[in-house]
């Protein structure tokens, strides 16, 4: 039974139409099937989908990123990766179900794959936590990374929850630590780490994967510090106002992309992935084939410093750069030239004001 969303209401009707003449059996028995009008209506259908899904404001993306039938991360892995070997345990706890790790083959290639899994059911979702993972979720993830850098094995990470698990225990188990470190291990690897949003990328839970050389995002995901209900409710004191945060939170992929937040971002079928599933699982491999290659030819360093830069520059004109000159060494800042000026007018300020005090004392001595 398929899911549709409130603003779907009219495609619903078509659908059930088109299902509806598709049945040999109609009130009088056994009938023609009118194909001509299946066809006629099925062309109704993608143009109404065409229609409202080039027309998503930044709260309906969110509830296509959420929708209950949108492909999850083990369905990607399943997909994407041939000889998938499944590893668990952070070894000191316990096993998180709420993240799929192993290693598995793309390209003919070996590579780490992180997962946060949601569950197809309401019975895995329970047992996956709705995608919330807990500290040793996190760890396991960290212990993970560390391996693949060791044998320098790249890594893919895919990332969907609404954020990590709030619970009393978590805490106790040191989540922000866990959290925290998993940035730490994200970053300081010497090899490649992709990350590809699926659905939603909510607050630490998401970043905790997603800090990478090459952040992807499926055209109706989304990537945000809060969600829409939860930083409605911090400004207005009113979780209604979910529309006019999410615009104001520039958490859709287009957002994100103008920002330079993220690297790329994949389209999605007509209708959302969750319309068809092979073909986006198709375009998200075609997609990690082609910036895995990219750094093909990077040393340690050289995947270590683009991923520093990376992060550095968000958030100012043209960032920090690697610096190759013999007497500079790491990253500079590189900025615009009216900013240099800027700075250059601060650091030196009381020479320049020197300098005028002088000057305007000589205009004085020469008129009077």
């Amino acid at each position: 039974m398929k899911n549709y969303l409130e603003f779907e209401k009219e495609i619903k009707a078509l659908e059930e139409e088109v299902d509806n003449l598709k049945s040999p059996f109609g009130s009088e028995g056994i009938s023609e099937v009118d194909t001509q009008k299946i066809k006629t209506t099925q062309e109704e259908i993608n143009e109404k989908l065409r229609e409202t899904y080039s027309n998503l404001n930044s709260w309906q993306k969110t509830l296509v990123a959420r929708h209950e039938d949108r492909p999850k991360a083990n369905f990607y892995i399943k997909k994407i990766f041939q000889e998938f070997t499944l590893l668990s345990g952070d070894r000191y706890f316990g096993d998180d179900k709420s993240v799929i790790a192993g290693f598995g083959l793309i390209d003919k290639k070996s590579v780490l794959v992180i997962g946060q899994e949601k569950g197809e059911d309401l019975n895995t979702r329970i047992e996956r936590n709705f995608g919330m993972m807990r500290p040793e979720g996190y760890r396991k993830c960290i212990r993970l990374m560390k391996l693949a850098d060791r044998f320098q094995i790249p890594v893919v990470t895919f990332v969907d929850t609404p954020g990590a698990y709030p619970g009393i225990g978590a805490e106790q188990r040191g989540q922000a630590s866990a959290i925290a470190n998993s940035i730490e291990s994200s970053m300081a690897l010497t090899v490649p780490n992709i990350s590809i949003i699926i659905g939603e990328g909510g607050s630490g839970g998401a970043i905790a994967l997603a800090s990478s050389n090459k952040v992807i995002m499926l055209e109706n995901s989304i990537y945000s510090v809060i969600s829409p209900e939860g930083c409605a409710s911090i400004l207005w004191r009113d979780p209604s106002k979910s529309l006019q945060a999410a615009e104001a939170m520039k958490m859709t992929a287009k957002d994100l992309l103008n920002l330079g937040i993220i690297d790329e971002i994949i389209p999605e079928p007509l209708g959302g992935a969750h319309r068809n599933p092979d073909a986006i699982a198709d375009d998200i491999r075609h997609s990690i084939i082609k910036n895995l290659r990219s750094f093909e030819n990077f040393s340690k360093e050289e995947v270590y410093d683009h991923r520093k830069a990376k992060f550095l520059k968000i958030g100012r004109e043209r960032g920090f750069s690697k610096s190759f000159s013999s007497d500079e060494a790491g990253l500079s800042y590189k900025g615009s030239n009216i900013q240099k000026i800027i700075a250059h007018i601060d650091k030196n300020k009381l020479i320049y004001i020197g300098v005028g005090l002088v000057f305007i004392a000589g205009i004085v001595s020469i008129i009077y």
